[in-house]
């Protein structure tokens, strides 16, 4: 049986109020990554524009999913021989949005997932601007022979949707983010990471905003719970290689998927 690695590099960069110079410095990233070797990029949650608070703009700069946004993540694709995944603010009816992530190579769109776990707590109300992803088929998408699995951000802390994405066959989960700084949230972000890991048995990609509106600390983490790769505060660039035959062995000398005696189902 031939062996599967991907190589996946995780960007941490702070999107800004401007779609074109998220776009370019998205290219910058890619170019970066892509010269590292690697098969997977993921960029962080809100990657084609943010504003810090939400506010209107966020409908005004919204796009489709055909729109600038991805249509340049598929010509960098195409261009370096990757795939790509990042926060798309897509837009919805009636003035709102939806936090989407797309998951992009040079023939399209691979996957979409739209969070569905809005982020209104720790004084936050994300559902006053974003209509919630509909509950339905997990979003999955396959980079050489590897199962990688979509969710965002607040979903990190409902260990239901990394069940529905193992369940989908998902041997990594992706995590664009971008978690909200504030007294805990660093070691929330951590410790929520790698226990997805342990409890799916699968490495997490995941990539969030620097400081000073996220708390940074990009990392793959590893079935074991194991970080193998990471970024500190700022902005970077962080590399690691996925190895199917690892999420396989750990699966087998802890069965915990086989072994649960509960199922997910919408509510």
């Amino acid at each position: 049986m031939t062996a599967v690695t991907v190589s996946v590099a995780v960007c941490q960069f702070a999107p800004v109020a401007d779609r074109a110079a998220n776009r370019e410095r998205i290219g910058d990233l890619v170019v970066q990554a892509a010269g590292r070797g690697v098969r997977l990029i993921v960029l962080p949650e809100y990657s084609s524009y943010f504003v810090d608070p939400l506010d209107e703009s966020l409908a005004a700069n919204a796009e489709e999913l055909d729109d600038a946004f991805t249509g340049r993540l598929r010509e960098l694709a195409d261009r370096h021989g990757v795939v790509i995944v990042a926060g798309l603010v897509e837009r919805a009816g009636a003035g709102r949005i939806r936090n989407a992530l797309v998951a992009v190579d040079r023939t399209g769109l691979l996957a979409v997932y739209r969070k569905q776990h809005l982020y209104d707590a720790f004084g936050q109300s994300e559902s006053r601007w974003i209509e919630a992803g509909e509950l339905g088929d997990a979003a999955t998408f396959t980079v050489d022979g590897m199962t990688f699995g979509l969710m965002t951000c607040y979903d990190l802390r409902f260990p239901e949707v990394a069940r529905t994405l193992v369940d989908a066959g998902a041997e990594a989960l992706v995590v664009p983010a971008e978690w909200v700084r504030g007294p805990l949230k660093e070691h929330h972000w951590t410790t929520l990471l790698a226990a997805r890991a342990i409890e799916s048995t699968a490495y997490v990609v995941a990539a969030d905003h620097p400081t000073p509106v996220g708390v940074g600390h990009s990392a793959v983490i590893d079935p074991q719970g194991v970080t193998v790769a990471g970024i500190g505060t700022g902005e970077g660039i962080a590399v690691a290689d996925l190895d199917a035959a690892l999420v396989a062995r750990t699966r087998e000398i802890n069965p915990v998927l086989r072994l649960r005696r509960y199922r997910v189902v919408p509510r």
